[in-house]
């Protein structure tokens, strides 16, 4: 009778501890199937970054060479309106030494 209520025990331990191996099987699936997805999203969002990065340089480079034509073209007309501005000077120095050569002639009258 002992052996048969032994026998009883190990099997009723025997039965517990494969619930507990199956336990442990269905919680290694779901860590194993979380991980995946995990790592399926995380191709993803790294995909989309790169992406994006590829889109800034893209929209960066755009910019700069916009940015720099503007910065020819403006140092060119600030160039033509520096040679201008001097070509005034010079003609308006010019003028005012000629009346005041005529000074009985021309006055140049102020206010």
């Amino acid at each position: 009778m002992e052996k048969e209520h032994l026998e009883v025990i190990l099997e009723s331990i025997d039965s517990k501890f494969d619930l507990v191996l199956e336990g442990h099987d269905t919680l290694n699936q779901k860590i194993d199937d979380l991980a995946k997805r995990t790592d399926e999203r995380f191709d993803l969002v790294d995909f989309k970054i790169d992406t994006l990065n590829d889109k800034i340089d893209a929209v960066d480079e755009k910019l700069t060479k916009q940015i720099n034509a503007v910065d020819v073209k403006l140092t060119k007309r600030i160039d033509g309106l520096n040679d201008k501005i001097d070509t005034v000077s010079v003609d308006l120095k010019a003028h005012r030494a000629d009346t005041e050569a005529h000074h009985g002639v021309y006055r140049v009258k102020e206010g």
